[in-house]
């Protein structure tokens, strides 16, 4: 292989680990774990899924804030407060997460499995 080659495969690996890695101040959390914040009035819960699926199955007090809208809506949340992020499988509220992060959220937790691992 070539200096080109090794660029372009170092490039590629870069941005896999970027995309899937957590970042820092995300944490991932277990469906348990999200079920014992419920008592915690300081604690955001946000279910970044469509609003059909959201319709379809979800908990309180998650709140549906789709995920192609939570730019907008971020001026909503406290960002002093813990933020629990929950979508269907865990790949959109990873993104919501990181989202949340660039924007000075510190305390976000990422649901692992999302809905679909809800018990």
């Amino acid at each position: 292989m070539d200096i080109i080659q090794w660029i372009i495969v170092i490039i590629i690996a870069a941005f896999l680990i970027n995309r899937f890695m957590p970042a820092k101040g995300i944490t991932s959390i277990s469906v348990q774990e999200a079920k014992s914040k419920f008592k915690d009035n300081e604690v955001q819960f946000i279910d970044v899924r469509t609003p059909g699926e959201y319709k379809a199955n979800h908990r309180k007090p998650f709140k549906n804030i789709p995920l192609s809208n939570l730019p907008g809506k971020m001026n909503t949340l406290d960002k002093e407060k813990e933020v629990v992020v929950i979508c269907q499988s865990g790949m959109r509220s990873q993104r919501a997460a990181k989202m949340l992060k660039k924007q000075g959220f510190q305390r976000i937790y990422n649901v692992k499995g999302g809905m679909g691992a809800w018990i």
